[in-house]
């Protein structure tokens, strides 16, 4: 486990804080091996990322802003500066606005079911875009979503629909890459206790109930959807692309 990645010059997008699947994702990375970036957006997100990577040697902090495709472009471009190639990217990166994870999803707005689309799953495809390039020796590219995206998932609303368009897009950039060996695959992660998920509205109840019913009869650790990510970033999973891996202890295969 400690070679899987080793000499591989890895991207992670989405660093919250400790909590973070991305962060859990960027500790197994490192710990196969890997050279890491981080991207954040603004000076709060910077101090955060700044604190958690100070003892993950070699690492580069990049600021971008997925709504922004110049952000995007310089990203990349500094990534070519620092790295000359790169071999993976995990995109774990989704927004909405709070007060649209609640109630009905007819009362979405124009504004926030844009927003949504726009960060959650347009910056995959424009991410992708600018990645390619890099990608000499082939590449993988894993985003998160969640089981909300296949199925009405209750005060997940536009999230939900956002997250639908981010598994669309994994299939069909699948598609696209797949002859240039780069590969693009998604996690659906069980619900976690993350900053993100704390805007859900009774995001608590939610964590019970899958508890309750989950055929492992426990809630999904960020290690475990960690260890999923290194899985489809390493040559391990050099068969596998267009594909949306549950990492929910069964929950998905439920039908109540």
């Amino acid at each position: 486990m400690n070679n899987l990645l080793k000499d591989k010059n890895i991207l992670i997008m989405g660093v919250a804080n400790k909590w973070s699947i991305a962060w859990a994702i960027a500790k197994a990375f490192h710990e196969a091996g890997a050279r890491l970036a981080f991207t954040y957006q603004g000076e709060r997100s910077y101090e955060h990322v700044k604190k958690l990577t100070q003892n993950i040697k070699g690492s580069i902090l990049i600021p971008c802003d997925v709504t922004k495709d110049d952000d995007i472009k310089n990203t990349f471009e500094q990534l070519k500066e620092e790295f000359k190639t790169l071999d993976g990217v995990i995109h774990s990166i989704a927004h909405a606005r709070k007060e649209e994870l609640e109630g009905l999803y007819i009362n979405t707005s124009r504004e926030g079911y844009l927003m949504a689309q726009d960060i959650s799953a347009y910056s995959l495809v424009s991410v992708t875009k600018h990645a390619k390039p890099l990608m000499t020796e082939g590449g993988s590219i894993v985003a998160l979503t969640y089981l909300g995206g296949e199925r009405v998932v209750k005060n997940y609303n536009v999230m939900g629909v956002a997250k639908a368009a981010l598994e669309a897009s994994v299939k069909y950039l699948a598609a696209d890459l797949g002859r240039e060996n780069i590969r693009i695959n998604a996690i659906s992660a069980g619900p976690i206790k993350t900053l993100a998920a704390k805007g859900i509205r009774n995001f608590n109840t939610m964590l019970k109930e899958f508890e309750e019913k989950a055929p492992i009869g426990r809630l999904v650790k960020t290690e475990e959807v960690a260890n999923t990510a290194l899985f489809l970033c390493s040559f391990l999973s050099s068969g596998i692309t267009g594909e949306v891996i549950h990492v929910d202890g069964g929950y998905n295969i439920l039908g109540y």
